[in-house]
């Protein structure tokens, strides 16, 4: 297509005695960088242009003879290669090419400079020297030159002077080692891209002599400055350097993007942004269609009398006390489990109208992994995006950078420090949360303070008008000023004196009001503060999580010193406040105990429930002995209040909650088998012993009963009991002094369990075996140990006499203790073997 159009021009064929060459202009088209480059396809709507204008300033030349033959684009590179003729001389054939392309240039200057795609004369006009190669590959321009030697290596400085003239180079590579079959190669480094495209495209082929009889052919080609899988070759080979900077720049990201979105959406969750019901829109749907559907208002349930519960009256004076005041320490609310601390913290906490976070770490201890634990946390505290996926994916490449640098990447986290992070988070969102209290509270008192404001000015113009003093200084407008201002003054009294004591009055006023507003700023404050309440807080058997307990203690201590917010922990034992004591080790915690109900607030207590049910009930006294076995224990008042509600007897509904407590006591503290027995922390003998002597009396001293047998000093048994809630330990001077039974009801519970004949004789027959085996092991020690004496005493020297008087030594005095020690063993023994026998025939006449 081009040879037509250059046909189209006038262009003729060669003669025979003419000699033909090539010329490479530059600079006519854009060099394309890369195959999206888009300068590229404005070179390309401006080709025919362009190159109908080179023709035309290359025809103007008239040194040797010079004809244009061919014209060929070569718009990667940005060039363009003129294929000309001209008449050999007698001089040599360098110099008349050279003639030709001082000539080309000067015709060029001439008229304009050579045609550009963006309309400048920058382009110049160069020999080929080589032979010309318009290949269009997908290698594109850059400023290093690959030159390959076809022959013996070209010396550096003969490359310098034959890539110099087009341009200033930076650097020359010198050929290095290659395999064996591989040519050798050198790299030009130009300054400029624009120099490396005419070096590339006038000295392809150009034979250089190498040796003084020998010429090398260089080929040239365009390196990218990037090589093809160089940068990944460079990060596999420097891991200490790759991992830490990727480490960090991930790190970076979450600190710079994540965290503040988490932080918002924390403060969302406690502002109820994506709750529906508390948007206007929702609310007027709800007023004006549902409630005129016919669909009945919910009653809310009255709150109990203050008399009716007097524990729970002065815990909860206790805590509004806490709340009202800055946080200097934590709450820490103890007491046992159904006792009603969750529901009287969630009263309380509502008539406040305060933000509350609430961390139930029951819900927590019962995930089975850390990244569903993780997972857990931040749906309670509002704390999102979380990748749980990215812990275990930062395991795995700490496992495999151990195989690569020899030590782990750092990029996984231990769970302290996940939930650490987690909760800094959340500590942040909480303050946002003040923040934004604050800032609406002082919306709310400026505009309070605008309408006070626009009310007295009001006032004051109100009594000007009354007095007679008012005047409008919009009428001087249309009466005019001068002496025709009379007529907008008229004849009112303008008494200065008189103006200037509403103006003092209202100024007081505003003193005084600005006085009531500072003192009620720490108020606001206080109030601004959100409520974060930590449930369940202790550690429960096969659910242990120390340091989840630990981080959440730590937490709530930064939470209170920096006051953030106020802290309230509740748990169902007094020993759970250690850990959260040890975080503040300067401050006491703010305990507030909530213990069972007595006998007549229990009674006051179901009265009212069922009154507010519309239920108006007067319990006899068979009932109301009844329901003292039941005991204060809120959730037990309420499950008995729901199945009288249901018709059913006080009396009736007792004994059934009593023999429900007989069936999950007999399950959780003894197994359903053998099997199940093993895998309790406690052994049956032990617990048995402790039920039989609660079933007899109400508490039992702590240390009489771990000094002798099953316990014998095994307080773990003990404890592991009070977590499982079975029992509950006093304390005394901060010391164990009693136990009781873990719920009221439970001291019926383990009366009725005592009182089951077969129960009973499975029990005592396993406690007694024990028993004999504790005596017959203490009986084979005491004989091993006569036996021992025995010998020591044949062996001592006996003086003449011993067989007239008998003489006293240590070894027959310890002789005679161990004779009676395994004496009352024996004993012991046959009292515990004659039991058993009577148990067992029971036993058989039972069946």
């Amino acid at each position: 297509m081009l040879r037509s159009v250059l046909q189209r021009r006038g262009v003729s064929t060669v003669p025979v005695n003419r000699k033909e060459a090539w010329l490479f202009v530059d600079s006519v088209f854009p060099i394309q960088l890369a195959a999206w480059d888009p300068r590229h396809y404005i070179g390309f709507f401006r080709r025919e242009f362009l190159l109908t204008s080179l023709q035309t300033k290359l025809s103007n030349v008239k040194a040797h003879n010079f004809q244009v033959v061919d014209l060929q684009p070569h718009a990667k590179d940005g060039g363009v290669y003129v294929r000309f003729a001209y008449t050999p001389q007698v001089e040599q054939e360098d110099t008349i090419l050279k003639d030709v392309e001082n000539a080309v240039r000067e015709e060029a200057s001439a008229h304009g400079g050579f045609p550009n795609w963006l309309g400048l004369a920058s382009g110049n006009v160069w020999v080929v020297q080589g032979s010309p190669w318009r290949e269009d590959m997908k290698r594109f321009a850059s400023p290093m030159v690959k030159v390959f030697f076809d022959g013996p290596d070209v010396k550096e400085q003969d490359l310098y002077e034959a890539f110099r003239p087009y341009g200033r180079i930076k650097d020359i590579t010198f050929p290095t080692a290659v395999p064996a079959g591989q040519p050798r190669y050198a790299t030009v480094t130009f300054q400029h891209t624009h120099s490396a495209t005419i070096a590339r495209n006038v000295l392809y082929g150009l034979d250089i002599r190498s040796q003084p009889s020998t010429q090398t052919r260089i080929r040239t080609l365009y390196q990218k400055p990037i090589q093809a899988h160089a940068v990944r070759d460079w990060i596999s080979s420097h891991p200490k350097l790759v991992l830490p900077l990727v480490i960090f720049l991930l790190g970076s990201l979450s600190y710079a993007i994540f965290d503040p979105v988490r932080s918002i959406m924390v403060e969302g969750k406690l502002l109820n942004w994506f709750d529906y019901r508390e948007y206007t829109l929702y609310q007027w749907l709800r007023t004006n269609a549902v409630a005129r559907l016919g669909a009945p208002p919910s009653t809310p349930v009255a709150d109990p009398l203050p008399g009716v519960w007097k524990e729970r009256s002065d815990a909860q004076a206790s805590l509004r006390a806490y709340l009202v005041d800055k946080p200097t320490t934590v709450a820490f609310m103890h007491g046992p489990q159904g006792s009603g601390k969750t529901t009287m913290v969630e009263s309380t906490l509502g008539d406040t109208g305060r933000s509350v976070l609430y961390i139930d770490c029951r819900e927590l201890q019962k995930q089975a992994s850390d990244s569903q634990l993780i997972g857990a946390l931040a749906k309670q505290t509002g704390y999102w995006p979380v990748f749980t996926l990215a812990n275990s994916m930062g395991n795995l490449i700490d496992v495999a950078s151990v195989g690569l640098i020899g030590q782990k990447a750092g990029v996984s986290k231990s769970l302290p420090d996940q939930l650490t992070e987690i909760l800094n988070v959340v500590a942040v969102g909480l303050s946002r949360v003040a923040t934004a209290h604050k800032s609406d509270k002082q919306r709310k008192v400026d505009r309070e303070q605008r309408r006070r404001e626009q009310e007295t000015q009001s006032r004051i113009v109100a009594e000007k008008i009354d007095r007679g003093v008012w005047h409008d200084g919009r009428i001087d407008c249309v009466a005019g000023n001068g002496v025709m201002s009379e007529l907008g003054v008229g004849d009112e009294p303008m008494d200065a004196s008189e103006e200037v004591v509403p103006i003092n009055r209202a100024s007081t006023e505003a003193k005084e009001e600005k006085r009531e507003n500072l003192s009620d700023t720490d108020l606001d404050a206080v109030n601004a503060m959100p409520i974060v309440v930590i449930r369940n807080y202790s550690s429960k058997i096969g659910a242990t999580r120390e340091e989840l307990l630990a981080v959440l203690a730590s937490w709530a201590a930064s939470l209170v010193e920096n006051q953030i917010a106020h802290v309230v922990v509740l748990s169902d034992n007094r020993e759970n406040g250690k850990r959260v004591a040890k975080a503040l080790p300067s401050k006491p915690l703010y305990s507030i105990g909530l213990s069972d109900a007595d006998a007549e607030s229990s009674l006051s207590f179901m009265r009212q429930k069922l009154k507010d049910a519309g239920i108006d009930v007067d319990f006899t006294k068979e009932q109301t002995a009844a329901i003292a076995r039941l005991g204060g224990r809120a959730s037990d008042l309420e499950s008995l209040i729901h199945k009288v509600r249901n018709g059913q007897d006080p009396k009736e509904a007792v004994e059934e909650i009593i023999n429900q407590g007989v069936g999950e006591l007999r399950k959780n503290a003894f197994g359903d088998d053998v099997d199940d027995a093993k895998s309790l922390p406690w052994a049956r003998e032990q617990v048995w012993h402790l039920v039989t002597l609660l079933s007899k009396k109400p508490e039992v001293a702590y240390y009489d009963l771990i000094a002798d047998f099953p316990f014998k000093g095994d307080e773990t048994a003990l404890r592991n009991m009070e977590h499982a809630e079975l029992i509950s330990i006093t304390t005394k001077n901060g010391r164990p002094s009693t136990i009781k039974p873990g719920k009221p009801v439970f001291r019926w519970v383990f009366d009725k369990l005592v009182q089951d004949p077969v129960f009973h004789a499975s029990q005592e027959i396993n406690f007694n075996d024990k028993a004999i085996a504790k005596q017959e092991a203490t009986i084979k020690a005491c004989e091993e140990e006569l036996r021992l004496l025995g010998e020591i005493m044949k062996a001592e020297p006996k003086p003449w006499y011993s067989w007239l008087i008998s003489r006293s030594t240590a070894t027959r005095k310890r002789a005679r203790y161990v004779a009676e020690k395994m004496l009352k063993a024996e004993r012991k023994l046959e009292g515990f073997e004659r039991k058993n026998d009577l148990l067992k025939s029971g036993l058989a006449n039972a069946f």
